[in-house]
């Protein structure tokens, strides 16, 4: 391996050999990213709705919610 004055080529390199060399970790990281998308899409749909369209017809309603909240006292808050 040839000696290079970068540290950061270095490593990135290092990496980048290792994950080339991999047989069963590749399917393993394929598992662990498809699970995170499928953790956060569900978790997208389910626990995070979007308020904010629900109760606004329209982007400058959303807006002035927005800015009004921002604004307000924190205890105030209906949303």
């Amino acid at each position: 391996m040839k000696k290079s004055g970068n540290i950061f080529a270095s490593i990135l390199r290092f990496y980048v050999d290792g994950f080339r060399r991999m047989t069963v970790g590749r399917t393993l990281w394929a598992i662990i990213i498809i699970k995170l998308v499928v953790i956060f899409a569900v978790l997208k749909l389910f626990f995070f709705p979007d308020i904010l369209a629900t109760r606004y017809d329209n982007d400058e309603d959303r807006a002035a919610a927005v800015r009004e909240a921002l604004v307000k006292n924190p205890e105030t808050q209906k949303f």
